[in-house]
């Protein structure tokens, strides 16, 4: 594959379920914290992988189940993703039937495809069975047995995460790995799950601080984009410019491929202004949409993303007071504005760095890193000078911003009630969602928007609950067609 072709087709790839084969191999690149990563999520023992939203979770599964298909291990490796409409709409037997026919399903399909033919799985139904039946295959095939659970939990749905973890211990064994993707904050495990005990937490997010961090960001803008590095003019060097973007974007892969996205679409010349509008377009069409687009999906939490956005302004502003993109917010109000704290993470707003650090009047609360974008849109000027440039790319960690228990900055905001239960609105939202948007890079074509219109599909929730016959049997829906749509469809529900 050619490098205009690479750079083509890595600008639209922004999931890693979306990559060809080959494309994937070409534009991911991983770090040697990634690497360890990796092997965490071949070797044996539970494993829960925390990130936001774009961090780059599913692509480490993916890589994970790539190695293990290419190596002469003794591992039987299995890559599921949970993107299944029912899971988020069943509970209790129902969920608990519909995820194990899955597994079954994946595994029957697995050996199939890995060529051992001569070993059948039984359909089972319950984990108990499941659990069973999985360590009578790992015997007979020999074989460690690792079950990889991609988007295992939804952010607007508690009940089926805890539910799914209940699953998740109970064919845990000594023969059978499970591991699985989560969200920083938003994942309910249940009653029976003790997520320090029954699992191994590993943060995806890239520390800024990391010296791995620098290079790891050349690799990727490189490989991606072949032409992009001699656009920089001026003292811009291009290894300090993807430094300085992955920094920007609290190390999410997803919004840093938007930023270089920008910038590429610039012919020549990439100075200072430049770099300062790509950050400027990133906070208005990338991240605070964000926030819109999260809200119907987070079902009975889409109250709060009100009070979450008046919660990120004060932390921005309160950053560009102390011109440093860190503040350390006391624990009280970190235990208060729990949720909010959680979507902004989940949607690459801020990212918690460290757990717990004094405060200088006393006290103690976690320290979050800040995206410069939004921090760049609400500084003086709003303009990104060599001054702010190097001092934003050293990663300063003193003289932080800081949120004493005694402030009162937060006081206008109130925290609203929330009901006990609320469907996902995202599934009664007209298929016009399913248009291409400014934090939504896919989307439909109008045409196929309009054919969806003419055969009586209003929601996408319908257009979800379609079958492939259905939908291919439309005009301008063919077999070639259909998965860019379930792709779509997948991106605007669990996103």
């Amino acid at each position: 594959m050619d490098n205009n072709k690479i750079e083509d087709e890595g600008q639209l790839v922004l999931a890693a379920e979306e990559c060809s084969d080959e494309l994937f191999s070409l534009i991911h690149k991983f770090s040697s914290f990634e690497e360890r990563i990796i092997r965490s999520l071949v070797a044996h023992g539970p494993v829960l992988l925390r990130g936001g939203r774009g961090s780059g979770k599913s692509t480490l599964m993916r890589e994970a189940a790539n190695q293990i298909k290419s190596s002469e291990s003794n591992i039987f490796g299995i890559y599921l993703s949970l993107r299944y409409l029912p899971l988020l709409r069943e509970s209790g037997s129902a969920y608990e039937r519909f995820l194990v026919d899955l597994i079954c399903d994946a595994i029957a399909v697995e050996l199939d495809t890995t060529g051992l033919t001569d070993h059948t799985f039984p359909r089972v139904d319950h984990g108990g069975e499941l659990q069973r039946a999985l360590s009578a295959l790992a015997l007979r095939l020999g074989r460690r047995i690792v079950i990889l659970f991609d988007d295992a939990a939804h952010l607007g749905r508690e009940n089926s995460s805890s539910e799914f973890f209940d699953i998740f211990r109970t064919i845990s064994s000594r023969s059978v790995s499970c591991k699985a993707a989560i969200y920083p904050g938003v994942t309910n495990f249940g009653k029976r799950f003790d997520v320090f005990n029954d699992a191994t937490v590993i943060d995806v997010s890239r520390d800024e601080t990391s010296h791995e961090f620098p290079k790891f960001f050349l690799d990727v803008l490189s490989a991606r984009y072949a032409n992009l590095p001699e656009k920089f003019v001026g003292t811009l060097k291009v290894s300090d410019v993807s430094a300085f973007l992955g920094r920007a974007v609290l190390g999410n892969m997803r919004a840093f491929v938007f930023a270089c996205n920008r910038l590429n679409s610039i012919p020549d010349g990439i100075g200072m202004p430049e770099l300062t509008k790509c950050l400027i377009d990133l906070c208005a069409e990338y991240f605070w949409p964000l926030l819109e687009e999260v809200q119907p999906k987070l079902g009975r939490y889409e109250p709060l993303v009100e009070p979450s956005k008046m919660l990120a302004s004060i932390i921005f502003e309160a950053c560009s007071e102390s011109k440093n993109p860190s503040i350390i917010i006391h624990r009280d109000f970190c235990q208060h504005f729990a949720k909010p704290l959680e979507i902004l993470e989940y949607a690459g707003f801020i990212s918690k760095r460290e757990a717990s650090r004094a405060l200088k009047k006393g006290g103690r609360g976690p320290r979050y890193a800040v995206n410069i974008a939004n921090l760049l849109e609400v500084s003086s000027g709003a303009r990104l000078t060599q001054d702010l440039f190097r001092q934003w790319l050293a990663t300063d960690r003193d003289n932080l911003a800081e949120v004493q228990r005694t402030s009162s900055i937060f006081s206008d905001i109130v925290m609203p009630p929330l009901p006990d239960y609320k469907e996902l609105g995202i599934l009664e939202s007209p298929i016009s969602a399913l248009a291409k948007g400014k934090a939504y890079p896919y989307g439909l074509t109008p045409k196929r928007l309009e054919v969806l219109i003419s055969a009586g599909y209003s929601t996408v929730g319908q257009v979800a609950d379609a079958s492939d016959e259905e939908l291919t049997a439309l005009p301008w829906i063919k077999d070639a067609t259909l998965p860019r749509i379930r792709a779509v469809l997948s991106q605007a529900i669990w996103m």
